[in-house]
């Protein structure tokens, strides 16, 4: 019969060990990009939030154990139209005063293949919370400008939804409903962050 002491002293032990291999990065707002674009008419028209933050929780190990979290400032939407921008944070689109967030929380992380990666969260905007999926590469981690700094990048990412499922449907028709979202980032490892 093993000691009862040894069995408390073996558990206390394991649960001083870290659950596991994980790296926290923070976005960079200012290398970092949020865009869409939405048909206008016959053309399209394009813009980008300038405000956001978010960290990434890497698991070294394990993939699937990573999270992300993300907020973005609705009212930091720019499509280098003062006129447009404005529209766009009025009641008639993002109604910024009332919803002056848009976020994301990953519920799990997927590796398709080696380096792509697939992302499902809780994505908010307007007041209405979805479940999304969208797809991007893992351009893995280096040395950042600082000595000492280390960076991790995640690119190309892409996935469209429906305006309409958000409850924004000003000038249906006119405008398109599907708005494509390209996602790229780098964020920076939080000395001590594991």
């Amino acid at each position: 019969m093993r000691h009862p002491f040894r069995i408390l002293f073996a558990a206390l032990a394991l649960a001083a060990l870290p659950a596991t291999a994980q790296d926290v990065y923070r976005i960079d707002p200012v290398h970092s990009e949020m865009a869409f674009s939405i048909r206008h008419l016959l053309a399209k028209t394009s813009g980008r939030f300038t405000k956001f933050s978010g960290e990434i929780h890497l698991n070294t190990k394990d993939i699937t154990k990573s999270t992300v979290e993300v907020t973005i400032d609705a009212a930091s939407i720019n499509t280098d139209s003062t006129m447009r921008d404005n529209d766009l944070r009025s009641p008639k689109f993002f109604d910024v005063a009332k919803y002056p967030t848009i976020t994301f929380k990953s519920t799990a992380v997927k590796e398709v293949t080696k380096g792509k990666l697939e992302v499902t969260g809780t994505f908010t905007m307007h007041g209405v919370t979805k479940q999304i999926t969208f797809p991007i590469t893992d351009a893995g981690t280096g040395p950042g400008m600082q000595p000492g700094s280390v960076v991790a990048g995640f690119i190309d990412g892409a996935l469209t939804i429906n305006r309409d499922d958000y409850g924004i449907t000003t000038y249906s028709g006119m405008i398109g409903n599907d708005v494509a979202i390209t996602l790229n980032v780098e964020a920076d490892k939080v000395q001590g962050g594991k």
